[in-house]
């Protein structure tokens, strides 16, 4: 288990140290901010639409190493997914960070972004991993407030 955990582990800092796709968007069909008032957290989501698929995604932001591997592995998973399935995929990782996870083959399902798994052991953290989630559904959604984690 202690290889699984270091695996994890590097995913997560690798992803915050390059993040992918991470850059503006000036060619986004939806955008949306999101905040964690409680560490500072910060990300705005771009996506494109093209009929009924996230045709591409990216971000930009500052927070944790946490924060920022989730926003940048959540760019890698919901591109050219429906926003049904992308809202599906949000609440298998919620119930992944929260330790509400009853599933295994759902965790499986979740490839890189099992690498979370961790975060439920630590319920401050759980809102850093969350953030970029949250705003992503407001992207989807077209909502123009800022989206927060309280």
């Amino acid at each position: 288990m202690s290889d699984l955990n270091d695996l994890y582990q590097e995913v997560i800092v690798d992803h915050s140290m390059h993040p992918h796709n991470y850059h503006a968007m000036v060619d986004a069909t939806r955008k949306a901010e999101g905040y964690n008032p409680l560490c500072g957290d910060q990300v705005t989501i771009y996506l494109k639409l093209t009929g009924d698929k996230i045709s591409d995604v990216s971000f930009e932001g500052n927070g944790c190493a946490i924060s920022k591997a989730s926003a940048s592995i959540l760019t890698e998973v919901v591109k050219d997914k429906t926003p049904a399935e992308a809202s599906e995929l949000f609440e298998t990782f919620h119930h992944l960070v929260t330790g509400d996870s009853q599933k295994p083959q759902e965790e499986a399902s979740l490839g890189k972004l099992a690498a979370f798994s961790g975060v439920s052991e630590f319920p401050t953290r759980v809102k850093c991993a969350i953030l970029a989630w949250h705003t992503l559904r407001s992207a989807l959604e077209g909502k123009k407030a800022r989206t927060s984690t309280e």
